[in-house]
């Protein structure tokens, strides 16, 4: 208890900087969706509604009005912000994070999207070091869009063996050092519809299962070697009509990621995957403060043999959030396909505070025999604490269980999905 509490304090502290340094940003990004909210007798304006800023600057000047924020911003120019931030998960236990982010966009543009370069570097309670840089990239007049992850990870992290009849005692750790390099350009071909081409790169090595030796694991069983490398091209295909990704009220995002890695270009093996996720959102409210959500993230190995840390796991999406009330790396199979569902919901007026109910469900095959014989549960409550009213964007803070007495805390800066 006594770490969350301190968790929430350093949160809303370092949190309030971020949203006063990229407040801006987020402001152009939805004006359009607040604007298009339908009235009721639930909706307030928006100059009623309070966010941390507003938390903050009360307790610091109690007497002061808060200066009103400029109707039209200048993005012709980079704008850039840098905070010291906390964060908590299963897997990586309390971590020290450095954030950076640089907003643009493209000035030769009639109408243009916001350009987003995300940085941080983070040291955890578990020895792990992560330096990760993700991209969203405009060209002129919207016509192609580039997409990057790049991570750079030392990495000891539990692992419980493959298929769903794991046990919860049974996890041990392996220590590695990882490089990831994904890089896709998307074409917009009609309205909402993108599809590209990318590269994608997992290296791993100096990798070391730390436990008796004498002990035979399904890692050993596998294929275990001190490095692994999986190299192959992306087919891309993404429709999203959402208005504010960043916290989604309505619409709908569907990706469809085919992968396919050769030896060629320096895979240990040649293997295809196909990536399936689709998110969808209802809004329950003329305030758009009780939304009903869903995810399903399905990630097929089509043909050939992954390395195992390679292998589809719980935890292992873009941004390490499927499987709420399960550690990163509890289920690892060849085919991993996963459903939540999410009911979100105001509970002070003002939309500062609120709070979620959800529920997940997720299998992989067994090995070797790829059956699906397992269905690991989750469900758990959160709250939602609002960081930029301007945005919707939230701290979130999630407590989930499992199956097998898993439980834990969970903390995202912004919506899970």
């Amino acid at each position: 208890m006594n770490r969350i509490f301190i968790l929430l304090i350093l949160a809303c502290g370092t949190c309030s900087l971020f949203a006063q340094s990229g407040r801006q940003a987020d402001t152009a990004a939805v004006r359009l969706s607040n604007s298009n909210a339908n009235s009721g007798t639930d909706t307030i304006s928006p100059s009623q509604e309070l966010d941390m800023v507003d938390v903050i600057h009360h307790l610091f000047h109690p007497n002061q009005p808060r200066k009103p924020e400029a109707a039209v911003v200048d993005y012709s120019k980079p704008h850039f912000s840098v905070l010291p931030a906390v964060g908590y998960t299963l897997s990586t236990g309390l971590a020290a994070i450095i954030s950076a982010n640089v907003i643009f966009q493209n000035n030769k543009s009639k109408q243009p999207n916001l350009s987003t370069i995300l940085g941080n570097i983070s040291y955890t309670s578990h020895k792990q070091t992560i330096l990760q840089v993700q991209s969203n990239i405009w060209t002129r007049d919207n016509k192609f869009k580039l997409v990057g992850d790049w991570r750079l990870m030392k990495y000891p992290a539990i692992t419980y063996g493959l298929g769903g009849h794991s046990d919860i005692d049974s996890g041990y750790t392996v220590d590695y050092t990882y490089v990831r390099f994904y890089e896709s350009v998307l074409r917009a071909i009609a309205k909402n519809v993108y599809a590209g081409i990318g590269y994608s790169l997992d290296y791993h090595w100096n990798i070391e299962e730390e436990l008796d030796p004498s002990r035979p694991t399904d890692f050993q069983k596998y294929g275990l070697h001190d490095h692994s490398v999986s190299s192959g091209l992306t087919f891309n295909l993404l429709f999203d009509n959402r208005r504010n990704p960043i916290n989604a009220t309505q619409g709908l995002y569907a990706n469809l990621t085919y992968r396919a890695n050769f030896i060629e270009l320096g895979s240990d093996n040649a293997y295809q995957t196909l990536l399936a996720e689709f998110r969808k959102y209802f809004s329950l409210s003329s305030n758009q403060r009780h939304v009903l959500a869903f995810w399903s993230y399905n990630w097929i190995t089509i043909s050939g043999d992954p390395p195992y840390l390679d292998l589809p796991s719980t935890g292992w999406d873009g941004y390490n959030n499927t499987g709420r009330g399960y550690i990163q790396g509890r289920y690892r199979g060849k085919t991993f396909l996963y459903l939540e569902g999410e009911y979100r919901f105001g509970i002070t007026r003002n939309g500062l505070i609120g709070a979620t109910i959800f529920g997940n469900a997720q299998t992989v095959n067994d090995w070797p025999s790829d059956k699906f014989t397992v269905i690991a549960p989750g469900a758990g409550v959160g709250l939602r604490i609002q960081l930029n009213k301007n945005s919707r964007s939230n701290i979130a803070i999630d407590y989930g269980f499992g199956t097998q007495g898993s439980r834990g805390l969970f903390v995202n800066l912004g919506e899970v999905f």
